[in-house]
């Protein structure tokens, strides 16, 4: 029986795809072979030597301590792209909110007073001072082509907008699927440069914090709109409202109020909406499940922030060992190694690494005793050996 702690509500869709009977699922349990958590923060918890993974209900880990997990041989997951069309569809309302300043229109319109004779004068006389303008033509450029990023630029070019993208490390999967108008900015400055809005969807890294600042502001057309929908830091608060007070930057649309932001006349703040619909969140919490029991049924990892994406079909009368270690030289020699002396035959194995980190899944003819695993256990660098189905 596997034990699941949960440190949020999880949508019952994703706990509905560990079967009861294999699993127990609580808000408090003790000794968890893994945690799904959403937003709690996980840095300054006791982290149980028990723990195998982390499975995070949509994409930011900000909340849980990656490092602290690798170094205890823990799995981190997490759900990218399952609330892309969420956030993508707050993007898209987030431009007309400010291109149509319906903000301060409808801040306007609640205000009014008197009969309606009154109130349709009065709108008459002050609608002019809302005049917005349109999308079409107009240049989208969207920094960071993940799962979200290439849906939102996707989006921009069915509503007849130009779209440029920056992201160097994309992927070939996220390259066929964008839109073949979409085109490649060289820099975020070039970017910055020939955009009328700019989109971002990076997750926040030493090398994205404060990524736009006053004088990348000022690379800017007049009267761009900036939209931040990914995390909060990314942008430099203080100079963005600098450049709304000087009219250069038109509006700020984003996720994270704060006192600076909430209410300025030029910004749009939401409360951390991005992925809040019941779509995204069962989407998230059906993945991350997925991806958690595939792990500690079967050792394979997809998705995954500290470890390596490995995947090794399971065949029937055989018995799997999985091993994660540091990842230094001769660590697969001195595990095929220990399991020869044990006379335990590999029918299959596959190894991969990702950094410090390696797994490796093996195949074994027959059952590892408790002492060929806790061999394995004492190889210097090893930091967990599961077999997996064997009761461990």
């Amino acid at each position: 029986m596997y034990k699941i702690l949960t440190l949020n509500n999880i949508s019952v869709a994703g706990l509905d795809r560990l079967p009861r009977e294999r699993y127990e699922i609580a808000s408090e349990i003790t000794r968890p072979d893994a945690i799904l958590v959403r937003s709690s923060k996980m840095h300054d918890m006791e982290i149980p030597d028990s723990l195998k993974a982390v499975g995070r209900a949509g994409a930011g880990v900000n909340n849980i301590p990656v490092d602290k997990m690798t170094e205890k041989g823990v799995v981190v997951f997490n759900a990218p792209g399952a609330n892309a069309n969420a956030v993508k569809e707050l993007v898209i309302a987030g431009m007309l909110m400010a291109v149509r300043n319906l903000g301060p229109a409808w801040d306007f319109a609640r205000a009014l007073e008197g009969d309606d004779a009154t109130i349709h004068k009065a709108v008459e006389a002050g609608k002019k001072n809302f005049v917005g303008f349109e999308l079409p033509g107009r240049t989208l450029g969207v920094i960071g082509l993940g799962a979200i990023g290439v849906k939102v630029a996707n989006a921009a070019r069915g509503l007849g907008m130009r779209v440029i993208g920056y992201d160097p490390t994309i992927t070939v999967k996220s390259a066929w699927q964008l839109e073949s108008g979409v085109r490649q900015a060289l820099s975020v400055d070039d970017l910055l440069a020939k955009a009328d809005f700019v989109s971002f969807h990076v997750p926040l890294v030493e090398s994205t914090r404060g990524m736009i600042n006053a004088e990348r502001l000022k690379l800017m057309k007049a009267g761009s709109v900036l939209l931040n929908f990914a995390r909060d830091g990314i942008l430099d608060d203080t100079a963005v409202v600098a450049s709304l007070e000087t009219g250069h930057t038109y509006a700020y649309v984003c996720d994270f109020p704060s006192n600076l932001l909430k209410n300025h006349p030029r910004c749009i703040t939401l409360p951390h909406l991005g992925a809040s619909t019941k779509e995204a969140e069962e989407n998230c919490a059906i993945m991350v499940a997925d991806e958690v029991r595939d792990y500690l049924e079967d050792g394979n990892i997809a998705n995954s922030v500290n470890f390596p994406e490995i995947n090794l079909p399971r065949s029937s009368g055989q018995h799997r060992i999985a091993v994660v270690n540091n990842n230094v030289p001769n660590m697969v020699g001195q595990i095929t190694t220990s399991l020869a002396e044990s006379e335990l035959n590999i029918v299959d194995m596959v190894n991969k690494s990702r950094d410090d980190i390696a797994v490796t899944l093996l195949d074994v003819a027959r059952a590892p005793t408790d002492g060929t695993l806790n061999r394995l256990r004492a190889i210097d660098g090893v930091l967990s050996v599961r077999c997996l189905g064997c009761g461990e």
